[in-house]
């Protein structure tokens, strides 16, 4: 079996199921060879990525928690860091600033609006019969939803969408310099954010983070900037390649389609954790080892980079019965698509709510999907979905 969780080739069409099979069976904890880096150990055990992710005396996400490692010449952030790069006590202190917002109950009380924009959504292409579903109905719900929270217009929301999904595309597909070019253009529009909202705050995330406090002082600008960056970019992951890569796995399983259309309201709550198990649109998280471990055996050494692959532990067969099928049924589904732990997906429970108003407006508006073109897929090794997917469809 031949390993290459690096190459975006290996995420084309999905998660490469069949390496983390062999991997989970035969070297739960492998070594993985890096061009151009130090190598990594890939974690791919429901159990080893549980213990991983929450253990975080051992595994640091300091100081990146991607796979390559920030290059010491390209100026990087200086001092400031990304609170997904930050270990506890900091990371905790970060996190409590915004952590009210995303709430069950917070999220709970946007649930009226997030399907007042679920119908917008919907309405804007019912009656053409077809559309690209990525980027006419996906990508929309998150982007508009991380608007209003910010503050922004939606038309703005729709834009730095755009911009995330330069950022998540493996520098190899891209022009050279266009993801840090996306970056820069992302911290331009935040730095307008910054003041327009320092003179006309407003009751939004935006104007209450520039009015907190950390350690007794307000954020710097930088501080700002990465967070916003954070919130718009981690907004809309899993909400848009969830819902396009949930409607393309009911469109290949017509019989859980069906099932689940027989009675939506009961049972989209099973139907949307086992499409997040299913899909599991971030792939993986790195961590780095403070100290000398072993994991499953393997002697990991202080330093060395470890990565944690959902997809994986989501298609554990210790963990799940029959992993390799769509059972929206399943009533056991300890999926950890969000993560776990400290830094477990602080946007979850919005992402479901988004996810349930776009399942129920789309399933009941719309119906004989099929697929208008070929599924054309992000070139990420980071995070997975499709990046087009045309679809016709009738107005139900």
């Amino acid at each position: 079996m031949k390993i290459d969780l690096l190459s975006p080739g290996s995420f084309d069409g999905g998660q490469p199921h069949n390496q983390f099979a062999w991997l989970r069976e035969n070297e739960p904890v492998c070594w993985h060879e890096e061009p151009g880096g130090s190598g990594f150990w890939a974690v791919t055990r429901h159990a080893d990525v549980w213990a991983v992710d929450r253990d975080f005396q051992t595994y640091s996400s300091e100081p990146t928690i991607m796979i390559t490692d920030p290059l010491a010449d390209a100026g990087g952030f200086g001092p400031y860091k990304m609170m997904l790069m930050m270990d506890p006590p900091e990371h905790t202190a970060f996190r409590k600033l915004i952590r009210s917002e995303f709430t069950e109950p917070a999220a709970r009380l946007r649930e009226g609006r997030i399907q007042e924009l679920a119908k917008q959504i919907v309405d804007a292409v019912i009656d053409k019969g077809e559309c690209d579903f990525v980027n006419d109905v996906a990508g929309e719900m998150p982007s508009f939803v991380i608007a209003e929270l910010m503050g922004l217009p939606l038309s703005d929301g729709r834009e730095l969408y755009k911009l995330t999904e330069i950022i998540h595309t493996a520098p190899e597909a891209l022009p050279p310099g266009a993801g840090g070019q996306a970056v820069m253009k992302m911290f331009e529009y935040g730095s307008k954010v910054i003041a327009e909202k320092r003179a006309r705050p407003g009751d939004d995330l935006a104007s209450r983070l520039l009015a907190c406090e950390v350690d007794g002082r307000k954020l710097e600008d930088m501080e700002f900037l990465l967070f916003f960056l954070l919130l718009v970019d981690a907004g809309g992951d899993t909400t848009r390649n969830l819902l396009s890569g949930g409607l393309l796995a009911l469109m290949e399983n017509p019989e859980q389609y069906a099932w689940l259309m027989a009675d939506l309201p009961a049972r989209l709550p099973s139907a949307r954790e086992e499409l997040l198990r299913w899909t599991s649109p971030v792939i993986y998280m790195r961590r780095t080892a403070k100290h000398d471990a072993e994991l499953a055996g393997a002697k990991i050494k202080a330093g060395d980079k470890v990565v944690m692959y959902f997809g994986a532990a989501n298609r554990d067969p210790a963990v799940f019965d029959r992993p390799d099928v769509l059972d929206l049924s399943r009533a056991e589904n300890p999926h950890i698509a969000f993560g776990t732990g400290p830094h477990g997906c602080l946007g979850q429970h919005i992402a479901r709510i988004e996810i349930d108003a776009m399942l129920r407006e789309v399933l009941t508006r719309m119906n004989a999907f099929e697929l208008a073109a070929p599924v054309e897929w992000l070139a990420s090794n980071f995070i997975s979905g499709p990046k087009a997917m045309p679809i016709r469809f009738r107005a139900a």
